[in-house]
């Protein structure tokens, strides 16, 4: 995880002051880079030896220490493919790094979720007449496995991955509807476009996407998520992973408002592909 990774994960468990000199290199930490230790805790408002324990705390030998390593966090990844991983890296180190980013992505964002807007779209889905799924680009496949889940559950469930289709379900759309539109930037102009027309037609619309992006401001609720990947520069990877959960939590949602007696009907659906499948084999003696 690089250095402006760690610094985010832990914001939350630094002390005032520490907190202090985070923000600041957060804010902007190109500029940071080039600051002394007497700029850096000036713009931080704290004192130089604040800015050198808030260094170390970072497992750094100082402040020059604490810069190099910063500079490195801008600089590390492979454009177009990720991040995390270098040009020379070894098939050991690149399976362990995706695998090391998903994981703290997920546990980040797990952190960041906003239960209320967790509750708030659940209670739009249970109410819903029809749902539409709405992803492009990378969030396409997305809203097809999300159209997998909620399916189940007894209502008009579609999932849209072309932007004339939706523009046209969007203009089509009535109060009761519910389409949840899926972007990790939330500043796909066709996208923003297309939650304000459903929205102007009565439709409900939850975001999945950036917060304060435009997309969040064009939703009736938003559930964002925090992950640290520049999806116009690298190939998007934590951030489907986040989407695809944050639709399990909702599906989960709903299906527990249900009720137990709901459990019968999923049940009969599951049930249904036992005759698809080959039988458990026995076990080796």
């Amino acid at each position: 995880m690089s250095l402006l990774d760690q610094i985010g994960e832990r914001l939350e468990n630094l002390n005032k002051s520490e907190r202090k000199v985070a923000d600041v290199i957060l804010n902007d930490p190109k500029s940071a880079t080039r600051m002394s230790i007497s700029a850096l805790a000036n713009a931080s408002l704290v004192s130089e030896p604040t800015v050198n324990r808030f260094c170390r705390n970072f497992e750094t030998s100082g402040f020059p220490d604490f810069k190099i390593q910063l500079a490195q966090s801008l600089a590390t990844g492979t454009p177009y493919v990720s991040r995390d991983v270098e040009q020379n890296d070894s098939t050991e180190e690149y399976t362990d790094k995706i695998f090391t980013s998903t994981i703290a992505a997920m546990e980040n964002a797990r952190k960041h979720v906003c239960m209320s807007a967790v509750e708030k779209a659940v209670d739009f889905l249970i109410q819903a007449k029809q749902i539409s799924f709405f992803g492009l680009g990378a969030s396409g496949p997305v809203a097809m496995d999300a159209q997998h889940k909620f399916f189940r559950f007894n209502l008009p469930v579609t999932a849209y991955d072309d932007v004339l289709m939706m523009r046209m379900v969007a203009a089509a759309a009535h109060t009761g509807d519910v389409i949840v539109a899926i972007s990790y930037t939330g500043r796909t102009r066709d996208m923003v476009e297309i939650a304000q027309i459903a929205r102007s037609n009565g439709a409900t619309v939850i975001g999945l996407t950036a917060d304060k992006s435009p997309l969040a401001a064009s939703s009736s609720v938003c559930l964002s998520f925090p992950t640290p990947e520049d999806t116009d520069k690298y190939m998007p990877m934590t951030s489907r992973i986040v989407q695809l959960i944050l639709l399990d939590v909702l599906a989960t949602g709903v299906t527990l408002r249900r009720g137990v007696e709901f459990q019968a009907h999923l049940k009969k659906i599951k049930d249904s592909l036992k005759a698809t499948r080959y039988p458990d084999l026995p076990p080796e003696a």
